[in-house]
């Protein structure tokens, strides 16, 4: 076959295959260009074509190379350096996009398609510009926005998605990330980008021997992955690190469990559900060592950086019902009954409701200076202490202030005794019922005829100084 039979033949699949294309049959238009190219290897213009072809197939890799074969056999190939170009972009590569466009401008000063492809080419590079400066200041969510915009240009681009994915990762938004790696990794499975953020979602999540995996994966695939290997570091001296305060919990070492877990917490800011974990764990020690505060302070911790854990709520509503601040526990155990609605929490919620019911009663063992355990014996004991103390004829020579506030005492003391000292009235007010109840008026009382029962019914007593500020009791 002479050369003019082989053009015109290959001419001929040209033909054939630009028909195909126009019918969007891209798989047949690419195998008669192909057949074109076959025939006659040094026609830019069927590279060009085929560059073309591909691109509509997503196939921005092999179509790059079409389109820089095209213009190097035909430098002037004005659509070959825009094919270039546009693959260059779409792959995110908008510095060399940039050159190819500045090509065609020579070639076609009043190029319209050059002029505007040029244009996206400048935002892009503008948009990574911005997101390098704001991922180093911490700025993810203005990250995430740049990475947007850019792709609406480079949709190809794996380094954007990558980008894109670690940041929603650091944002917590982990299976919008997992699913950005995800989408790369099915189309490359050895992208160790993309196995890096993948590990680190799964980090964030705190499964930890799982994101390790991964971060081995990701190395294997690329040796100086220097995030991948500083996210690996981390994770196994977290994980360490958390088993060593376990296991110090577990054997009652409760201050080297306390140290531990504060060790752990400095390992990295960024894992927030481990580090709420860290942080209630560490609140439970505090609470085993009585350091109510503290503890307090880790589950409020905790809950910052986790709303919704459950157990940091638990714990820290314990604590303050171990330190009598019913109010804030009551909140608690309602967050955590709202949201898992089971007969424990219920009884808890109830409990603390009572309590705080009670707290807001007056104390009467307090009163009269008694644990809630006090026997009647001790009861009797501590009311003849302090009436003692209180009786208004002990401070007849006090200021008007003072015999009005020991009178007031004197009364309180009464009023304890009688509901202390009667076992229906105090099985009512230690359970939190209304003494009111059943005609049981707690302030139906006189604190001096309580006295004299307790005392006996002389026909006379009285307080005598026996020294400056002592006095004894007297019956006349």
């Amino acid at each position: 076959m002479s050369e003019a039979d082989m053009e015109r033949e290959a001419e001929l699949f040209k033909e054939q295959g630009n028909s195909f294309y126009a019918k969007k049959d891209y798989n047949e238009a690419y195998n008669y260009y192909t057949k074109a190219i076959d025939i006659c290897p040094k026609s830019a213009s069927y590279y060009g074509n085929r560059a073309a072809t591909l691109m509509m197939m997503g196939k921005l890799r092999e179509a790059l190379e079409d389109a820089q074969q095209a213009v190097r056999l035909d430098e002037t190939f004005v659509r070959g350096h825009l094919r270039e170009g546009k693959c260059h972009l779409s792959l995110g590569n908008a510095m060399a996009a940039g050159r190819c466009f500045q090509k065609v401008l020579e070639l076609e000063c009043d190029n319209s398609q050059a002029v505007t492809e040029l244009k996206s080419a400048e935002a892009v590079l503008e948009y990574e510009r911005i997101a390098e400066i704001d991922f180093e200041k911490g700025d993810f969510r203005k990250v995430v926005f740049c990475m947007d915009r850019a792709l609406e240009f480079a949709p190809g681009c794996h380094r954007f998605k990558i980008l894109k994915a670690e940041c929603l990762a650091l944002l917590g938004r982990y299976p919008d990330a997992q699913s950005v790696a995800s989408d790369i990794l099915r189309m490359d499975s050895t992208n160790a980008d993309a196995l890096y953020v993948r590990g680190l979602c799964l980090y964030y999540e705190d499964c930890i021997e799982k994101a390790v995996q991964f971060f081995v994966h990701a190395l294997k695939m690329a040796p100086d992955h220097e995030k991948a290997r500083l996210a690996c570091r981390n994770a196994k001296a977290l994980r360490a690190k958390k088993e060593e305060g376990n296991r110090a919990f577990k054997d009652g070492f409760f201050d080297k469990a306390f140290e531990l877990y504060t060790e752990a917490l400095k390992i990295d800011p960024n894992n927030i559900k481990t580090n709420a974990k860290l942080y209630c764990n560490r609140g439970t020690v505090g609470s085993k060592l009585n350091k109510m505060q503290q503890a307090i302070e880790d589950c409020t911790n905790a809950i910052k950086l986790d709303d919704s854990y459950i157990k940091a709520y638990m714990r820290r509503a314990q604590c303050y019902m171990d330190t009598e601040q019913y109010e804030e526990a009551v909140r608690d155990y309602e967050k955590i009954y709202q949201t898992e609605k089971t007969k424990e929490h219920k009884q808890l919620l109830k409990n603390a409701q009572l309590e705080l019911k009670k707290s807001k009663r007056k104390d009467y063992y307090k009163i009269l200076g008694v644990d809630k355990t006090a026997s009647e014996d001790e009861i009797k004991k501590a009311y003849r202490k302090r009436a003692l103390m209180h009786h208004p004829d002990r401070h007849s020579s006090a200021s008007p202030e003072v015999q009005k506030e020991e009178e007031k005492k004197f009364k309180e003391v009464g009023e304890a005794f009688s509901i202390l000292s009667d076992q229906k009235k105090k099985a009512r007010y230690d359970t939190g019922q209304d003494l009111d109840d059943d005609g049981m008026n707690s302030g139906d009382f006189d604190a001096n005829n309580i006295f004299k029962a307790f005392f006996g019914s002389p026909s006379g007593f009285s307080f005598e100084a026996s020294g400056p500020g002592n006095f004894f009791f007297q019956f006349g």
